[in-house]
């Protein structure tokens, strides 16, 4: 036999909702992610605010409720390897005039120790899935023109490039795809 084919396979990746227990892990990753990437791995989480609350926070935003301006309903997801939380999406049900320029309906990331593993691949894939379980047809997802790895992430899960446009302050160039 193979020895190979007699390893065990390493743990699949999986996207589920937050748990009280992933707080430690996901308030570091937050800070991590704000100071090497400018951007937030847990959306709507703010540095010191309870846990409970951002748990209830992030079920609301999923059943639309308590909405704060601007905020569309949405299912955010930690994507755990075991035990482990690599990354997360956040899924939007619909959007509006913003995330139809710039955010579209997924945005997901990756925890700067755990990237170039396939991870954004995959929760990407996932997440397709997912948004359209929910009756999208059509899903816009969106990146950076500077960000090579997420364009090449999004095209390999087969979107088509719509263009590339001029978005946010500071302006910052924004590729848009699309998936029918």
């Amino acid at each position: 036999m193979d020895s190979a084919l007699s390893e065990p396979l390493p743990p699949s990746l999986r996207l589920r909702p937050l748990r009280p227990a992933d707080e430690q892990v996901v308030v570091a990753g937050h800070r991590e992610m704000l100071a090497k990437d400018g951007f937030p791995f847990a959306l709507g989480y703010q540095l010191g605010m309870p846990w409970s609350a951002y748990l209830r926070s992030v079920e609301e935003q999923r059943l639309g409720t308590g909405l704060p301006p601007g905020w569309v309903p949405g299912t955010f997801l930690a994507a755990s390897v075991g035990d482990t939380v690599v990354g997360r999406t956040s899924i939007r049900h619909v959007l509006n005039d913003s995330l139809t320029r710039e955010g579209g309906h997924v945005g997901y990331g990756v925890l700067p120790r755990y990237r170039r593993r396939g991870y954004a691949t995959e929760i990407l894939r996932q997440s397709l899935i997912i948004v359209r379980a929910i009756g999208v047809d059509r899903v816009l997802v969106t990146c950076e023109d500077s960000n090579i790895g997420s364009a090449m992430v999004i095209e390999k899960c087969g979107g088509q490039l719509d263009s590339v446009i001029s978005a946010g302050t500071p302006p910052r160039l924004i590729r848009r795809y699309w998936f029918d």
